[in-house]
């Protein structure tokens, strides 16, 4: 038996021991009167008048000192010390205590606050009551920095031992409070779609697919959040939003995760120049409301994100790192200039992928500083409105920043039904090839077009890739709960 086991075997044998005392191990309830913190800013009052009060929390620490020991508990909100002693609460009590009561443990301490000679603010326990008993050992050393992926698999354990952690989904809750707010004020309307789609579409991803047993139905997880969202403009709502989740059976990495959060909206009778703006105000809003401040750090390097952004023609990003005119160039000559460049393309990808590869690899990591790139090429985005003065470019921006994270995907919506389905018509073909992601042609999207769509700017961001900058994280693992890894036997 290991030594793990060893520890487990012994816990559960305390178990027995409080039932055998007629004491439960895991009760229904705690009367606690005060989080943690709370009563710690009350201290000193609750000194002064010696009043009672009643805390709960994990036991993260003990130190014996013959007849009285400390230990450290600790709630959601903060952590205390307490002192047990056998002349408080009497001997049988403060040796079942001693027995008993492990690291790990959840208890509830009643009992009176005092300060110690080294002036460190502690309850005398008069009584205490076990709330639940762990039966695995905390670890004595979290191995977090060593082992990521450890730290990703058992995040109950990472949120214990590292308070930065529990900081980041902190701030990630602020950051979708400080969206919603601001969206709100703005009039927008949040609503609710369905995750079950029978035609996946809004994106160029592959989907994951799954079944409706009681319609003996194949359906898709959705991959985006567009397509409903525009039915609602077409039904009269004028600005709408989504905060949900997506799912794309794609890639993993530091930027990507088969499920991450999005938040998209609609704004009718504008177009993706008023949206540039809305978009500048929202940062600040968000900023201020979240950190106080319009600055961060990221990576090392401070971002400053007070407006106005720079707007970038896409084209001339290309040549600017690249020194290719993609307008005058054909897919065959691209394909030919990515190879030498060291981009790896399939030979079979329209002349808009071979150029986005092209970017993503010698463009996109040179931007640090809040930038629009903007107009991208005609065919790039089968959902996107082309300029009106000149059709082989779009009404189209993303955000880029701190070294390559496209954070914002946005655009005057095609609104056009006879060009929609032209371009769908086209994306089937695609699919047929072989191109799984292609966008599908989606007819009862169509026939609301159809019914007419006024103008309308909308917009997509990744809410996980957004709080991962504003932390500092290095990678969207850092910032979902449960991020999706494989299996320890799989590798």
């Amino acid at each position: 038996m290991n030594r793990k086991e060893e520890i487990r075997q012994n816990r559960i044998k305390k178990i027995e021991t409080l039932k055998n005392m007629g004491v439960l191990s895991y009760p229904g309830k705690t009367s606690r009167t005060h989080p943690i913190l709370d009563a710690v800013k009350i201290f000193d009052s609750l000194s002064k008048k010696e009043e009672e009060l009643i805390l709960a929390g994990r036991v993260r620490s003990f130190r014996e000192h013959g007849k009285l020991t400390f230990f450290t508990i600790e709630d959601g909100t903060g952590e205390i010390q307490g002192l047990i002693s056998e002349e408080q609460i009497g001997r049988d009590a403060y040796d079942l205590f001693l027995q008993i009561i492990d690291i790990g443990d959840f208890i509830e301490i009643r009992g009176i606050f005092f300060t110690t000679k080294k002036g460190e603010k502690t309850l005398k326990v008069a009584d205490y009551k076990m709330l639940a008993k762990s039966i695995l050992p905390l670890p004595e050393k979290w191995h977090g920095l060593k082992d990521e992926d450890e730290r990703f698999r058992k995040r109950y354990l990472d949120l214990i031992f590292n308070k930065d952690v529990r900081k980041k989904f902190e701030i990630k809750a602020k950051i979708i409070k400080a969206i919603r707010s601001f969206l709100d004020n703005e009039g927008f309307v949040e609503v609710e779609t369905s995750v079950l789609q029978t035609i996946y579409g809004g994106a160029e991803a592959k989907p994951f697919k799954t079944k409706i047993n009681a319609f003996d139905l194949e359906t898709y997880l959705r991959i985006s959040l567009e397509l409903d969202l525009k039915k609602l403009i077409v039904g009269g709502f004028e600005k709408v939003y989504e905060i949900g989740r997506v799912f794309r059976n794609e890639g993993v990495g530091r930027m990507h995760n088969p499920d991450f959060t999005m938040l998209e909206f609609y704004w009718a009778y504008s177009d993706y120049k008023e949206l540039m703006k809305l978009t500048e105000r929202m940062f600040s809003s968000l900023l201020s409301d979240v950190f106080g401040q319009e600055v961060i750090v990221y990576e090392g390097k401070e971002i400053n994100f007070k407006s106005p952004w720079p707007r970038v023609e896409y084209d001339e990003l290309v040549k600017k790192h690249t020194n290719l005119d993609i307008n005058d160039l054909s897919r065959d000559a691209l394909y030919k200039e990515a190879l030498k460049l060291g981009v790896n393309v399939d030979k079979s990808l329209s002349k808009p992928k071979i150029v986005d590869e092209i970017y993503k690899k010698h463009c996109r990591p040179k931007i640090w500083e809040p930038t629009f790139v903007i107009h991208h090429p005609a065919d790039s985005k089968p959902l996107a409105k082309p300029l009106d003065d000149d059709p082989s470019k779009l009404a189209s921006f993303q955000l880029i920043v701190a070294g390559g994270w496209e954070v914002i995907n946005a655009y005057s919506e095609l609104n056009d039904p006879l060009l929609q389905r032209s371009i769908f018509e086209e994306q089937e073909k695609y699919f047929e090839e072989g191109m799984e992601e292609a966008q599908r042609m989606d007819t009862d999207f169509i026939n609301a077009l159809e019914y007419g769509m006024p103008p309308t700017a909308g917009f997509g961001m990744g809410i996980d890739r957004i709080t991962s900058l504003f932390t500092d994280s290095h990678s969207l693992r850092e910032v979902i709960l449960f991020p999706t890894m494989k299996p320890r036997d799989k590798e």
